[in-house]
C-alpha cells in the first residue's frame, strides 16, 4: 500500500480521537504508523494490514487500561452541590423532619435542612455539618463539640 494513504489514515484517525476524546482511536494511529514505517521500507502490503492490525490490538489492548487510569486518576475538584458536603451549617430555623420544618445557612445561602436522623431534632443557631443534598434540602447532623 502506498505511503500516503498511511499517512491519510494517521491524519484521521488522530482528528478523530482529537474530537471524541475516548482514548480509542489513537491507538489505531499507532498501528497505522506501524503500517506507514513498513510501506517505506517497501514491505508487502499484506504484511503492512498484518502489522497494522497486530499493532492496533497491541496498544488498544495493552496500554489503553493503563491510560485509562491514569488520566481518570486525577484529582477531580468537587463544584456546586457536591462541594457542600462536609461543610459546617448554621441551623436558622429548628430542624424537625416530624414536622417537616428546618432551614440552615451555608456560604450565604438558606436551604431547606432535615436531619440525618428522624428521631433528632435540632435547635436553632446549632452548628451543623452537612452529610448529603437530596434536591433542595440539605441533609444535617449535629456537629461534634470540639473539647478545648
Amino acid at each position: 500500500m502506498n505511503a500516503i494513504y498511511w499517512l491519510i489514515l494517521i491524519i484521521v484517525l488522530v482528528v478523530l480521537e482529537i474530537i471524541t476524546l475516548g482514548l480509542t482511536t489513537i491507538w489505531f494511529a499507532g498501528g497505522a504508523l506501524a503500517g506507514f514505517i513498513l510501506s517505506m521500507l517497501d514491505v508487502s502490503p499484506v504484511i503492512q494490514w498484518a502489522a497494522f492490525c497486530a499493532v492496533s490490538l497491541i496498544l488498544l489492548f495493552c496500554t489503553r487500561p493503563w491510560a485509562m487510569r491514569y488520566f481518570n486518576s486525577q484529582k477531580k475538584v468537587k463544584t456546586n452541590v457536591d462541594s457542600l458536603i462536609g461543610k459546617t451549617a448554621v441551623i436558622t430555623a429548628a430542624v424537625s423532619n416530624l414536622e417537616t420544618q428546618g432551614e440552615a445557612v451555608v456560604n450565604g445561602m438558606t436551604w431547606t435542612a432535615r436531619s440525618s436522623d428522624d428521631s433528632v431534632q435540632i435547635p436553632e443557631g446549632t452548628l451543623v455539618e452537612i452529610l448529603a443534598v437530596q434536591g433542595v434540602k440539605l441533609i444535617v447532623k449535629e456537629k461534634e463539640k470540639e473539647e478545648g
